[in-house]
C-alpha cells in the first residue's frame, strides 16, 4: 500500500467519495430554488448568493455524516441569515441608501422565450404582501410541504396553508388580465 493510499484511508477518503457523490444531484435540484427564495429575502443578487452559500455550508456543518441537509433546514437558515444581513445593512446608512435606489434583480431565470412571462409574474409576485409571497414561493418553487414551510418561517402549518390560499387568490386577481 502506497503512502497516498494510507493517507486516503486515514482521512476517510472512501467515505467522502460516497457522500460527495450525493452533493451534485442535490445541488442541481435545490440550488435554483434556494437562490430564488434568497433573492426575495435579500436586497441584492450578491447578498442572495452569499446567503445561499452561507446557509448551505452552515447546514452541512450541522450534519454529522456530511450528507446534504434537508431542504427545509436550508430554507430556514437562508431566512435567518437574510434577516441578520438586513439588520447589519440597516446599521450602515450609506449601504441603506444604495439598497433603496437599486433596481430589484430578476427573481426568475429563464430563456428568451420566457422573459416576458417571468417579468409579468415577478411584477405580480412583488405586489403580494410579504407573508403571502414567502409562502407561495416556498410552496410553488421551493416545493416544500406546509409543515416544512411552517418550520422554515417559524409559523403554524395552518397559517402557512391559509397564507398560501390567500396568496394564490391575490395572484389570480392580479393576473386575470394577463393570463386569462
Amino acid at each position: 500500500m502506497s503512502l497516498e493510499q494510507v493517507n486516503r484511508v486515514n482521512s476517510g477518503y472512501q467515505n467522502e467519495n460516497s457522500v460527495r457523490s450525493e452533493w451534485p444531484p442535490w445541488l442541481e435540484q435545490h440550488a435554483p430554488r434556494l437562490l430564488l427564495f434568497a433573492r426575495q429575502q435579500t436586497r441584492s443578487e450578491a447578498d442572495a448568493q452569499d446567503v445561499v452559500q452561507e446557509a448551505v455550508v452552515e447546514c452541512w456543518q450541522r450534519q454529522t455524516d456530511g450528507a446534504p441537509p434537508a431542504a427545509g433546514m436550508v430554507f430556514a437558515t437562508i431566512r435567518r441569515r437574510a434577516i441578520d444581513r438586513g439588520r447589519s445593512a440597516d446599521r450602515r446608512i450609506v449601504r441603506e441608501a444604495v439598497a433603496a435606489r437599486e433596481i430589484p434583480e430578476a427573481w426568475f431565470d429563464g430563456g428568451v422565450e420566457a422573459q416576458e412571462q417571468s417579468r409579468l409574474i415577478q411584477a405580480a409576485m412583488s405586489k403580494l404582501p410579504e407573508p403571502y409571497r414567502e409562502v407561495v414561493t416556498l410552496k410553488v418553487w421551493g416545493e416544500l410541504t406546509f409543515a416544512e414551510i411552517a418550520a422554515a418561517l417559524e409559523i403554524p402549518a395552518n397559517t402557512a396553508a391559509s397564507r398560501y390560499r390567500y396568496g394564490l387568490a391575490e395572484l389570480r386577481k392580479l393576473t386575470t388580465e394577463i393570463f386569462p
